[in-house]
């Protein structure tokens, strides 16, 4: 059973709706969600999309999404916390777009470099040259990202890639999403070049004998015509969407001039 209050919003341009649900039963009674409706009746789940789509319409800074009004004294804090956080001074305050991948959250059983103070003369630091510079993985690590699509601002699941035929992937319950989010991540991550499991016997058990530095794919070769194929499309890309940005310009300085003229009209 649930309970739906749905009433106007002035934070928000005219015509926009909140509704709180309220659940009435269950393990979760007396908590309630919040959403917004636009004129049109488009459903917002949460600030983010509101925030994309009214974009320079309105400053959602204060916004509080939870009770509908403008906080002046909430954005303020933020302010403060942001400004005396050295995390976000050390990052220049941009979001942290750590994309690691994820690996076993256990104590670590590899040698770590041990560094030795004495008082005498020929003190010397010592380090264990043969640490990785990079953490273990765990094997199958793709498998935790099965089931996991990207979705536009409507929540509507966006297509994926579609692999070349010379990529097939290898180990157990392996799929094509699998091996492109695998593919991906080597090729942000990794410094070292991509060549897939390039031992036969990986096939066989793939859990002894698989290169967890690589990803879950056959060995193969990428050729000059698939290079230039590549460059082309990524050209073509960067055309539309210099075109796309171009039209966008010239449409939003129509609007403000439009916006000029009616003003000095009225």
């Amino acid at each position: 059973m649930m309970e739906k209050k749905r009433s106007d919003c002035p934070a928000l341009p005219p015509g926009w709706k909140k509704e709180e649900v309220i659940r009435k039963s269950g393990l979760s009674a007396g908590k309630s969600d919040v959403y917004y409706y636009s004129p049109s009746g488009k459903k917002f789940r949460s600030k983010p999309q509101l925030s994309r789509y009214l974009g320079n319409k309105v400053d959602l800074g204060c916004f509080d999404f939870r009770t509908g009004k403008m906080m002046p004294g909430k954005l303020q804090k933020n302010k403060q916390r942001l400004r005396h956080d050295p995390l976000s001074l050390a990052k220049g305050g941009k979001p942290d777009l750590n994309t690691a991948l994820p690996i076993r959250q256990t104590a670590s059983i590899f040698k770590q470099p041990v560094t030795k103070v004495t008082s005498h003369p020929g003190n010397k630091v010592k380090a264990d040259l043969q640490r990785a510079s990079e953490q273990p993985r765990q094997l199958f690590w793709e498998r935790r990202l099965k089931g996991l699509h990207s979705s536009d601002v409507t929540e509507e699941v966006l297509r994926t890639m579609d692999l070349p035929k010379g990529l097939q992937s290898v180990g157990p319950d392996s799929s094509d999403h699998s091996l492109l989010s695998a593919i991906a991540s080597a090729l942000h991550m990794s410094s070292t070049p991509i060549t897939g499991q390039t031992t036969v016997a990986a096939e066989k058990n793939p859990a002894i004998w698989l290169n967890a530095s690589q990803p879950l794919c056959r060995a193969f070769t990428v050729t000059d015509e698939q290079i230039r194929e590549q460059e082309l499309k990524v050209y073509q890309a960067r055309r539309s969407l210099e075109d796309a940005l171009m039209a966008d310009g010239l449409a939003r300085a129509a609007e403000n001039t439009r916006e000029q003229l009616e003003s000095k009209t009225a």
